[in-house]
């Protein structure tokens, strides 16, 4: 962590809602006066569109399962190095990747990175938005797995996983996680790509399936480490995530936060700030689906404050 250049990531799966959090970090930074440098965890990518497109139809062939979520098609490396930088000198490379909404106005098509550039100078912090803004990343080989109810057969079959020293989590002053519960993540998967990629139901299903272990192993530990965890949880029947044809909307959920350090947090006061939030368990609020925006204000606001003023 750093004292002097802050750094603030929003981490969660493609579909979890991290965008609408970056909205609401943009129109705090924007309400402050807060110079902000925003960084996309997309530009980390190993490959480009058409070389990403060349790559997973390779694995196909060879009978293999590459997903968004492992080192493969990640530079960890990179990105921790950007983070390590930046909290040493307000400073470090990153890149851009060109999506269809921005294609338009860039110089570069869509699919395909820019050049590597310095954060400019005089940054107030780093914001990261992405898969791994708190990822822990180990070198670990799939091997072939069985079903068995035997614990030491399960035990020698697991896959083998050494440490590779690549921690961004540590890195981060504000680590915030956003993730659905999995049957409402998986209902947001499944519609996105239907409705955007033009691929069938069993298609997306089976993807699922087949990026579940490294989902397991990249995605789901960083939210054991986050300072603050925005679960969305849906009050309406969700219990067949592969049959459903509407995807809740905000008034039919509900918000479950974690905080990990409730100590620097007043609950009495932000119950009141938040309409109809109340505490389940000593560390944790539950709020409206609907009031997610000002409960990100309310809470998030003093934190940027506290991180800002270090410097």
């Amino acid at each position: 962590m750093s004292q002097k250049y802050p750094i603030v990531a929003v981490t969660g799966a493609s579909g979890a809602g991290t965008t609408v959090v970056k909205k609401a970090f943009a129109r705090i930074f924007r309400r402050e006066n807060i110079n902000a440098a925003f960084v996309d965890g997309e530009c980390f990518r190993r490959y480009d569109r058409s070389k990403m497109q060349a790559v997973l139809a390779k694995a196909e062939a060879d009978g293999k399962v590459v997903t968004p979520y492992g080192p493969e098609v990640n530079r960890f490396d990179l990105l921790e190095s950007l983070f390590q930088s930046y909290g040493k000198c307000g400073t470090g490379k990153f890149r851009r990747y060109i999506s269809e909404e921005v294609a338009d106005d860039a110089e570069t098509p869509s699919g395909t990175f820019t050049d590597w550039q310095q954060i400019p100078p005089q940054s107030d912090l780093l914001f990261f938005e992405g898969l791994h803004g708190g990822v822990v990343a180990q070198r670990w080989t799939r091997r072939k797995m069985s079903v068995s109810h035997n614990p030491q057969v399960v035990n020698e079959r697991r896959n083998t996983k050494k440490n590779t020293g690549v921690d961004v989590a540590q890195h981060v002053d504000l680590l915030i996680g956003v993730v659905p519960v999995v049957n409402l993540e998986w209902m947001q998967k499944i519609t996105c790509d239907m409705r955007t990629k033009g691929y069938s139901h069993e298609a997306t299903s089976a993807r699922i399936v087949e990026r579940m272990q490294e989902y397991i192993h990249f995605i789901v530990p960083q939210f054991s480490v986050t300072d603050i965890n925005f679960q969305r949880i849906p009050v309406v029947d969700t219990s067949n995530p592969f049959i459903a044809t509407e995807i809740p909307e905000s008034h039919e959920c509900m918000v479950v936060i974690r905080f990990r350090d409730p100590s620097r947090y007043d609950f009495p006061k932000l119950q009141e700030l938040i309409d109809g939030a109340f505490m389940s368990r000593p560390n944790t609020m539950v709020i409206s689906g609907s009031q997610m925006q000002q409960a990100l204000d309310v809470i998030c606001t003093p934190l940027i404050h506290e991180l800002t003023a270090r410097g």
